[in-house]
């Protein structure tokens, strides 16, 4: 025991004058002056008004739907009004000048994006369709940095359980989903997307009925037996289908 505290008392006085040692000064202000705060204030408030300028000089769209190309504006413009506000060797003056050529360079593309469907494509990219009649559009999916779980994460929170409630998904150039469903009549069988609902893969069909294809979301009716492999991908893992009415 007295060991212990001996060892104890040693690690306390070593803190101790390592916390003396400290050079509290350049820790929370690192080379500067206590009057660098005060400027750091002004600088922040004068790029703070720099970027609501900037921002409604881009409109709402710039804010609002950010695509790609309006997503580098905005990445560029909190760049140039971040390091002015606490970095004394960048002037103010140098990064209006940068809110200045990025608004010019925006408005330079919006032009010829309103002129050009075609420039407006390259730029921005186009909306593609990602479930085509309860099923996935396989080619267009493969196309998009999208994994399954985060597209039905998107479907789940539009009210969705089962793609046979879906007629047409939609991702828009901004990277939002459009889902346009199915009539309640008129609602299939399709692939269940509810959390824990693709854990038990078949190969192997027990019972006489639907099942859908886990990978491209094909459904079709099946006799019991081996499932086979899927017409549409060549996969071979099927899950039981659902036609459970979507609740708006």
């Amino acid at each position: 025991m007295a060991h212990f505290l001996d060892a104890f008392w040693k690690l306390i006085s070593m803190m101790s004058l390592l916390f003396l040692a400290l050079n509290w000064k350049e820790l929370f202000l690192g080379h500067e002056e206590w009057s660098f705060l005060l400027e750091i204030i002004l600088r922040t408030a004068i790029m703070f008004l720099a970027i609501i300028i900037g921002l409604r000089v881009l409109g709402k769209r710039g804010v609002k739907q950010l695509s790609i190309f309006e997503l580098v504006v905005i990445i560029g413009l909190g760049s140039a009004a971040g390091d002015p506000m606490f970095n004394k060797d960048v002037g103010i003056i140098s990064s209006i000048l940068v809110f200045i050529v990025i608004i010019f360079l925006y408005s330079i593309v919006t032009f010829f994006i309103g002129r050009s469907q075609k420039f407006e494509k390259l730029v921005e990219g186009s909306p593609i369709c990602l479930i085509r009649n309860g099923e996935f559009a396989i080619d267009n999916f493969k196309k998009e940095n999208l994994g399954s779980d985060e597209f039905f994460a998107e479907l789940r929170l539009k009210g969705v359980s089962q793609l046979g409630q879906v007629e047409t998904a939609i991702e828009e150039s901004s990277g939002e989903i459009s889902v346009f469903y199915y009539e309640d009549k008129d609602v299939k069988y399709g692939l269940p997307i509810m959390p824990d609902s693709l854990k038990n893969l078949l190969k192997n069909i027990h019972q006489e009925g639907y099942y859908s294809c886990t990978f491209c979301g094909h459904t079709e009716h099946k006799p019991e037996g081996n499932a086979g492999n899927c017409p549409k991908c060549q996969k071979e893992e099927w899950v039981e289908s659902s036609n459970r009415k979507r609740i708006n």
